[in-house]
Parts: C-alpha cells; sequence; structure tokens
C-alpha cells in the first residue's frame, strides 16, 4: 500500500486549518481597526495631564524630542514630569535649561540604583507618583510626538468607566528595507493589541504611547508583581489591569509617537529578542490567542510550498489565495488607519519574512532576559 498520498492529503488538510485559523483572526480581530472610526465626545473636555518621561543618559534624545512635547496645544493644564535616571551626562542641566523657558517642568532627580527592582520600572514609579494629575499620558525620552495635538486628542478617547487609552507608537520613514521591515513588525504588533483591545480583550500596550489613571497605578500597588521582569513596565503592567470595561484604543494619526528605529540587523533583533522575553508572564487566555495565531502564521509558508508540490499546485494556491486577499484588504485598510500605507506593496514579502522572525524570537519565550535598562 502507497501510504504517500495519504501523507500528502493529511499535509494539505492540516494547511487548510492552519488558513481557517488565520482567516478567524483576520475576520474577526484584524478587521477591527480597518472599520474603528474614532469616537469624538459631544462635550470636548480637557482633562488635565502629566507627562511622564524617563531618562537615562538621553541629553541628545532630550534635545530633539523636547520642544515637540512642550509646546503641545493644549488649553488645559499639563506638566511633563522628567525623570532623571542616575544619568551621566548632561541630561540635569539641559533640564535646567528648558525649567527657564518651561515653567510646567517637574524634575524628578533619581542618584541612587533601586535593589531587586529591574529595568525601568523605579523611575517610572517615581515619576508617576510624582505627577500631580490624574491621567498620565507615557512615552520615551527618544519619542516625539507626530503633531501638537497628540495630548488632546489622546485625554479625549477618557470617557465613563475607561482607565487606559491606548496609542500607537511608529518609527521614522527612512530609505532602505530594513527600515520597512521594522515598520511592518511595529504595525503588525500594533494591529494585533489594538484590535484585541476593541474586541473587548486587551493584552498589551507600548510605553511610546500610552496612557493610565494614576489611581490605576496605585491601586493595583504599581509594579510590584512583575518588579522581578527586566521589561514589561508597558505591556505586562496593562496586561493585568485592562479589561474589555476600562480600556479604549485611540488610532487617530494626530495622536501617534515618531521613534528612531535601529540602524543595523542586530540592534532590532536584540530589541525584540529582549521585548519578547515578557510573554511568558501575560494570562493564559492571551498566551494561548498569540501563540495560535503565531504558531498558524510560522506553519503557513512550509505546508504551502509542501502541498503545491505534492498534492495539488492550484487548489493549494487557490486556498491562501483566499487568506491573500482576505489579508490584503486587512491590511491596505489598517495601514492607511495607521498612517503606514507605504508598506502595503510588499506587505506579502514581508509576510513570509516573518517565518523566519519567529524562528528567532522563539527561544526568547523560555530564555531568561537579561537585566538591563531599556
Amino acid at each position: 500500500m502507497n501510504v504517500a498520498p495519504i501523507i500528502w492529503t493529511l499535509i494539505f488538510y492540516i494547511f487548510c486549518s492552519v488558513v481557517a485559523i488565520q482567516l478567524f483572526y483576520y475576520l474577526y480581530f484584524f478587521i477591527r481597526l480597518a472599520f474603528h472610526k474614532q469616537v469624538t465626545p459631544r462635550e470636548e473636555m480637557e482633562h488635565a495631564v502629566s507627562v511622564v518621561i524617563c531618562a537615562r543618559d538621553e541629553a541628545h534624545n532630550l534635545v530633539q524630542t523636547m520642544p515637540a512635547v512642550l509646546v503641545q496645544d493644549y488649553k488645559s493644564s499639563f506638566e511633563v514630569v522628567l525623570v532623571n535616571d542616575n544619568s551621566t551626562d548632561d541630561t540635569k542641566y539641559l533640564i535646567d535649561e528648558f525649567k527657564k523657558a518651561f515653567k510646567n517642568i517637574n524634575h524628578v532627580l533619581l542618584t541612587q540604583e533601586a535593589k531587586m527592582i529591574a529595568g525601568k520600572k523605579f523611575p517610572l514609579s517615581m515619576g508617576i507618583k510624582s505627577a500631580k494629575y490624574e491621567i498620565v499620558l507615557l512615552t520615551d525620552a527618544d519619542c516625539v510626538p507626530a503633531t501638537e495635538h497628540w495630548i488632546k486628542k489622546m485625554q479625549a478617547a477618557y470617557t465613563d468607566n475607561i482607565e487606559i487609552v491606548l496609542g500607537y507608537g511608529a518609527y521614522r520613514k527612512k530609505p532602505g528595507f530594513l527600515n520597512k521591515l521594522i515598520r511592518f513588525e511595529t504595525f503588525h504588533t500594533a494591529l494585533q493589541y489594538l484590535t484585541y483591545a476593541l474586541s473587548g480583550n486587551p493584552y498589551m500596550g507600548v510605553g511610546r504611547n500610552l496612557s493610565y489613571k494614576k489611581q490605576v497605578f496605585l491601586r493595583n500597588k504599581g509594579f510590584s508583581s512583575i518588579n522581578q521582569v527586566p521589561s514589561g513596565d508597558d505591556d505586562l503592567f496593562i496586561n493585568q489591569v485592562a479589561t474589555a470595561r476600562n480600556t479604549a484604543v485611540c488610532i487617530d494619526p494626530d495622536t501617534h509617537t515618531l521613534s528612531e528605529p535601529k540602524s543595523t540587523w542586530n540592534e532590532w533583533m536584540a530589541q525584540k529578542y529582549r521585548h519578547y522575553t515578557t510573554s511568558r508572564y501575560y494570562k493564559p487566555n492571551h498566551k494561548f490567542l498569540l501563540g495560535l495565531y503565531s504558531s498558524s502564521q510560522f506553519l503557513l509558508y512550509p505546508l504551502l510550498i509542501v502541498s503545491i508540490i505534492f498534492y495539488s499546485w492550484w487548489i493549494s494556491l487557490a486556498v491562501f489565495g483566499v487568506r491573500f486577499l482576505i489579508q490584503a484588504y486587512v491590511f491596505y485598510k489598517g495601514m492607511k488607519k495607521l498612517n503606514e500605507l507605504d508598506l502595503w506593496p510588499l506587505f506579502i514579502v514581508f509576510d513570509i519574512f516573518m517565518f523566519f522572525y519567529y524562528l528567532f524570537t522563539l527561544p526568547a519565550i523560555w530564555k531568561a532576559p537579561r537585566k538591563n535598562w531599556d
């Protein structure tokens, strides 16, 4: 008995199952971004806001980014809490110069390291506790708001019961394939965490553009439950405290932040490898959903190739074509919403690359992360 045809048929059925799983994610989760419309409150209320930025030896970045934060078009009160975490460069003197022109700078100077607390959780905690106002808006020292309406439109997402607002932290557009790849991965990640939140199942946010109420931080005892984890001050904290009722998303292009992308493959891979070490601490349902999606994406192209060669090339391509068309539509609409539409012509190339991306980052799920300040 020739068992080869049975094996190839079985592989084809597995391929069809993988495509079906992918279609579930695209049609249940990801398509929500394509049709999402930012709700504008009928009565625009401007809450007092504390923008919190942590910096360690970031003088070279603060020179470029702070002016855009300080000159926001915002009629209500807002302060910029600058946490100077043991900097040895000119950060202190630079902040002193800014304070001469802007009276709303709240300078928090840290001169000692926090023992047994990894990453930047301690300086960020000090910044949040020092904030004067209930609404806290977080970004990084190397991030700049895309427009002067960043604060106004991010805080406008706070309505009844909302305690957390997830924003989009983009990377600057520059020449080269690596830049496009970095921005695609960033878009792909945002596509997941934004649409999960829109479906009532929020699981993470990014510290480059994230807001929550100070009371949420204090009520949950800050980062005390994740202090042993080097990263996670953004995604793990949100994973613990975000719910369907208390979380909103804000994707208005005016609310995006822009960061400088890594310039080499090694730097970018090291960054992503480090970030993925927190995923093991997510809630079980989030780990299952994220794992099922990444596994199906990882298996898709190897199974497609085998099915084309050993089963039926036209049936296999037809099955893949259904996923391709839906993906093309969802990516087009999503990239347009997040101002990343220049990536769309190459989306299939980036999608194939994700196989190798998952291959590289897989060990980060179980390997212990390095305890560096990030």
